[in-house]
């Protein structure tokens, strides 16, 4: 079986595997490490978290187990590394409406799901983050930057008039996506396009109440 190793730093003294993406090989490296990433990723679609199995990342990579230990140390690393091999950003027309750029949010999220590479991923990240503070924290992060990134849509609408000042963008994100996630990782529920354009429609309905803005008092008035 072919092999090649990363270049490594000396470890600190107790210190344990290094977090995914701290050191930023070059090379033949960079090569080896999307070799095993995307190894990894067919293991996942094959298999499922659960039964995905280091030794067998290495041999579908055609490295040696020890250079993929060595790296991450675990699967749970790997799997964290994968978020910035598969990063993914929606990109937001200048929509005249809100719902408009909500709608194109919800259904990237459902066009995403059906992808199998990306749905496995994200499986394997929920799981991870389920038992994992570290990985739920690389999950948490990786969607924080796509609310970043699709939150300008409620900058947008607030400068046109449409929702009142004050109104947070990322909740209005939140709102648009949670219930797909529900569907596709809590209740197992079909989500196409139709429920990707209910989900935008709602939140979009709800900004526009005023219900996202920052400060509301419990009379639902805005302070």
């Amino acid at each position: 079986m072919a092999t090649e190793d990363f270049d490594t730093a000396p470890e600190p003294d107790g210190a344990g595997a290094p977090a995914p993406g701290t050191r930023r090989p070059g090379g033949r490296t960079a090569r080896t490490r999307v070799s095993v990433l995307e190894a990894a990723l067919a293991e996942l679609v094959e298999h499922g978290y659960a039964d995905t199995r280091i030794d067998r990342i290495a041999d579908r990579a055609k490295v040696a187990a020890t250079t993929v230990y060595r790296r991450w140390g675990t699967l749970e690393n790997i799997v964290v590394d994968l978020a910035d091999h598969l990063a993914v950003s929606i990109t937001l027309g200048s929509g005249p409406t809100l719902e408009g750029d909500l709608r194109t949010v919800a259904r990237a999220v459902v066009a995403l799901y059906g992808n199998p590479a990306h749905r496995a991923w994200q499986c394997a990240m929920v799981s991870a983050a389920a038992a994992s503070p570290k990985a739920r924290r690389a999950l948490s992060e990786v969607l924080a930057k796509r609310r970043e990134s699709t939150a300008v849509a409620v900058t947008e609408a607030i400068a046109r008039g449409e929702v009142p000042p004050g109104t947070d963008g990322h909740e209005v994100i939140r709102a648009t996506v949670a219930p797909l996630y529900l569907r596709m990782y809590i209740t197992a529920e079909p989500v196409g396009e139709a429920e990707a354009d209910r989900a935008a429609a709602a939140a979009a309905l709800a900004a526009r109440a005023g219900l996202y803005v920052v400060g509301r008092a419990e009379d639902g008035t805005a302070r």
